[in-house]
């Protein structure tokens, strides 16, 4: 076959939850299929570590492709003129875009319909583009992948969409993310939170991630056990940031509240390792990469028990309502007062996690570009 695909979130350095998911999987799918052609479509200068081994084709196609307008220029009339020349059998589109104005056979990703469910939490200029547009994709792809049967079933509901057109394949976990000893641990606690342990949370900082009460639900937890624990937040500052920054500002306890920023992948992993518990209290997910993440690193999980996060979880994690902060006090403590159950919770997460892996994941993405082709062009 020859296979496009859009890899403009490939990017050297700032690597993010769409750059992460075309990475793990493009770089398998490439290396186990080398008798295929793989066109990598970026939108920028690429760096050549993307290029995983001969049979990928890199092309840089223009413009950067970061606003709706530029969105509309890349998928609808420059991506045709590459198909047109290149030829490709399939595309395939892993971030909820594909091109309305191209009749290639297409199997795009769907992470989630966040952008149809909330959209006053979008950056303005985003916000009509994937309310006019994301139903349009949807209905146009030849099949969609979804991360989780939970967004399955929101795109079958919510746009009406036949189930048979939608396939749900897992997220994986990257080799990075894993138990450390002891003593390791003891070193990142040294580095990042003075010696003290902490509840972890990682991820983009706006609405959706529920900030505001994880870190009201903090200063409960503090004031009612007085325990030395601090809290560390890993992740930049996306928008709508303002209640975050007050709620800080408004803690007790804020002094043992600490925000990392945007961190290395090297420490992200050694901050979910080192974890008293990872909090991740988000109001809708797709996936929630984190709470697998801790899983994988032998960590116990506190998470909200909405959306995707029940699937993803099972009954490896202490499920709380994530718009009560005495609920998410009350996780906290009895995460940090009860090892035997946080212990439990790792013994699940051991068995949850073997679900999830990215090397099954690019098996069943190749074979659903064979079947969206087969499809299109049945053989006679």
């Amino acid at each position: 076959m020859k296979i496009a695909v859009n890899t403009r979130f490939l990017l050297p350095g700032q690597l993010e939850g769409f750059g992460w998911y075309t990475h793990e999987i493009m770089r398998r799918m490439v290396l186990r299929h080398p008798e295929d052609t793989f066109i990598f479509l970026f939108d920028r200068k690429y760096d050549p570590a993307f290029v995983y081994a001969p049979n990928v084709k890199p092309i840089v196609v223009p413009p950067p492709a970061r606003h709706p307008i530029l969105f509309r220029i890349w998928f609808e009339w420059m991506l045709p003129r590459i198909f047109r020349r290149e030829r490709p059998d399939v595309f395939f589109s892993p971030d909820s875009i594909c091109s309305l104005s191209s009749d290639v056979p297409t199997l795009m990703t769907c992470h989630d319909l966040v952008p149809l469910h909330t959209p006053e939490q979008l950056a303005a200029r985003h916000r009509k583009y994937y309310l006019t547009f994301l139903p349009r994709f949807l209905k146009r792809a030849d099949h969609i992948l979804t991360v989780s049967e939970y967004v399955r079933q929101d795109i079958v509901q919510t746009c009406h969409i036949d189930p048979a057109r939608i396939s749900t394949v897992y997220n994986g976990c990257r080799d990075i993310f894993k138990p450390l000893q002891d003593a390791e641990k003891q070193k990142v606690r040294d580095r990042f939170s003075g010696g003290a342990s902490y509840f972890f949370y990682t991820g983009a900082i706006h609405p959706r991630k529920n900030i505001p009460r994880l870190i009201r639900a903090f200063d409960q937890f503090k004031a009612e056990t007085g325990a030395p624990v601090q809290m560390l937040l890993a992740g930049r500052f996306a928008w709508q940031t303002g209640e975050v920054r007050s709620t800080y500002q408004e803690a007790k306890h804020r002094a043992d509240i600490h925000f990392l920023g945007y961190v290395s992948e090297q420490d992200l992993a050694d901050l979910t390792a080192s974890a008293l518990a990872v909090t991740y209290v988000s109001l809708n997910e797709g996936f929630g990469l984190p709470v697998l993440e801790a899983m994988y690193c032998d960590t116990p999980v506190l998470a909200a028990n909405t959306s995707c996060l029940p699937e993803i979880t099972e009954d490896a994690a202490l499920l709380v309502d994530p718009f009560s902060e005495p609920a998410i006090a009350a996780g906290m403590k009895k995460l940090y007062a009860d090892p035997d159950f946080a212990r439990s919770l790792v013994e699940k997460g051991r068995l949850r996690r073997i679900r999830f892996s990215w090397d099954a994941a690019a098996d069943q993405i190749y074979a659903l570009l064979q079947r969206v082709v087969d499809l299109r062009f049945p053989i006679t």
